[in-house]
């Protein structure tokens, strides 16, 4: 049987989701942050060196994380899902594209715009003023245009299409989906990104979604700095 270590407010969520999506048979066990640093226990950073989740193990003693790696080897065990288009399916370049361009492009922008955010926030109050002009200018020329870059063609690709990867939802709608969620919570996804705040409100109204938000039991998913 198959055990998802579930982080609180952690990219974990989206295996939650796909394991929801694909009525799998699963364990949960839910870990909290500490309070003090916001890092991973200590219980889930010895099952995973790096201290970060998702984190997954079974019965046979395996133990996997990274998000991607983890979708992967979920989708192994579900051959006839629809989740991952195959060799030869038209929608497949799309999906291979946003089923990495989350954690490739758009997360570490994020994260680094987090960074940058806690630099300034944490500096002695005199030198602040300076730190914040250098993060300014790091995220002007760097982390905006990047993350405008990204939205920019998740807003055209979901013109033509229900979801990402055509009409059907894929893993790379479920991979996408902490990032997009930080971003609206984070107020980068306004009124002129009309088909991004439609698929927000299709993956809120979709069942697999809303079982998997009961069981997180938090309000949000995502971890603001």
């Amino acid at each position: 049987m198959l055990t998802l270590h579930h982080l609180e407010y952690s990219q974990s969520f989206r295996i939650l989701w796909l394991l929801e999506e694909l009525e799998a048979d699963y364990n949960l066990r839910k870990y909290d942050r500490d309070p003090e640093t916001r890092l991973a226990p200590t219980e889930l950073k010895e099952l995973s060196p790096l201290g970060t989740a998702p984190v997954i193990t079974d019965d046979e003693g395996l133990v996997l994380a990274e998000s991607n790696a983890v979708i992967d080897h979920i989708l192994d065990s579900h051959p006839d899902s629809t989740l991952r288009p195959g060799a030869g399916d038209p929608t497949r370049p799309d999906y291979l594209f946003w089923f990495h361009a989350g954690n490739g492009s758009l997360m570490p922008m994020q994260f680094m715009n987090g960074i940058l955010t806690v630099m300034t926030a944490r500096t002695p109050a005199l030198l602040r003023p300076v730190v914040k002009k250098v993060t300014g200018k790091v995220r002007e020329m760097l982390v905006q245009p990047r993350l405008k870059a990204i939205f920019d063609q998740m807003e055209a690709d979901l013109g033509p299409n229900e979801w990402l990867a055509g009409d059907k939802l894929t893993a790379a709608d479920i991979t996408l989906s902490y990032s997009i969620f930080s971003a609206e919570a984070q107020g980068r996804i306004g009124a002129d990104r009309p088909n991004i705040r439609r698929w927000l409100q299709q993956v809120r109204d979709l069942p697999s979604f809303q079982r998997a938000t009961e069981k997180d039991g938090r309000e949000t998913m995502v971890f603001s700095f």
